[in-house]
């Protein structure tokens, strides 16, 4: 297992906790993304220091999944980040990427501004706690519960609000002059996730264990390594390809091809 390789707790979405560690330990990992709600099992904290893991990100949907203009609704939205960054901070996560909120009737621009000014204090926050904040890519298909779809949107969303980005590659491989974007991203850049798309797939959400698939994976990780990304590359495996194989198979196996990838291109 390459050291800068983690795997995402949605690939083992409804585990218990005890299962989560045989999940861990089977694969020989070291380091981990987790899902906001994993941070408030009792035990998690014991099991992450007194095993040495390294939580590389936890992923946190901002507002609930929608995005408001109520001073009410604006609060519980910054205090369950708040919730989050305390929490996260506690087990040493290095980063948390966000999905920003859906933006009902608003513009793009209006759901932008909004949610980095609701963010704003969050962030002094988590950097306070030693806690990075980002926001990912997702596809338009999660438009109910974000704003940032394509990777030009993303960094366009990261600088007006200051944050880093998460480069969700499954869902921005395919974009227009993708190598530049890939550059103007990569100074903000806190997680790389990695999985692949087979040509013709329609069965949400498609993902597939990297090497299966139609991605120029080695392609893109050759440029960001020699652009100087130091952190780490996530595995977020799920869907019915992910499910039909078995998770641990395909975990298992995306592990080995992502390991023997990131050898070939670091000391």
């Amino acid at each position: 297992m390459h050291e800068r390789l983690s795997v995402h707790g949605i690939a083992f979405l409804g585990a218990s906790l005890v299962e989560l560690a045989a999940h861990w330990q089977a694969l020989g990992l070291r380091r981990l993304t987790l899902i906001d709600s994993q941070l408030f099992e009792p035990g998690l904290p014991q099991l992450i220091h007194g095993n040495d893991y390294a939580v590389e990100a936890v992923c946190h949907v901002f507002a609930s999944g929608r995005l408001s203009t109520d001073v009410t609704d604006v609060r519980a939205a910054r205090d369950d980040l708040s919730r989050v960054i305390d929490a996260s901070a506690a087990i040493g996560a290095r980063t948390i990427y966000m999905l920003t909120g859906g933006r009902g009737r608003l513009t793009w621009e209006q759901a932008a501004e909004h949610f980095s000014a609701s963010v704003a204090p969050c962030l002094r926050e988590a950097e306070q706690a030693g806690v990075t904040l980002a926001i990912e890519n997702a596809n338009s298909l999660y438009a109910d519960i974000h704003i940032s779809h394509t990777l030009r949107d993303t960094i366009t969303l990261a600088e007006m609000a200051g944050l880093g980005i998460c480069i969700d590659l499954f869902h921005c491989w395919a974009e227009a002059d993708f190598a530049a974007l890939v550059q103007r991203a990569l100074s903000r850049t806190q997680l790389i996730q990695l999985s692949d798309y087979v040509l013709g797939d329609r069965a949400l959400p498609a993902r597939a264990v990297p090497g299966d698939g139609a991605i120029p994976m080695e392609a893109f990780v050759t440029q960001v390594l020699r652009g100087g990304y130091a952190h780490a590359f996530d595995l977020e495996l799920v869907g019915p390809r992910i499910e039909q194989e078995g998770r641990s198979e395909a975990v298992q196996r995306a592990c080995k091809a992502v390991t023997a990838m990131l050898h070939r291109h670091t000391a």
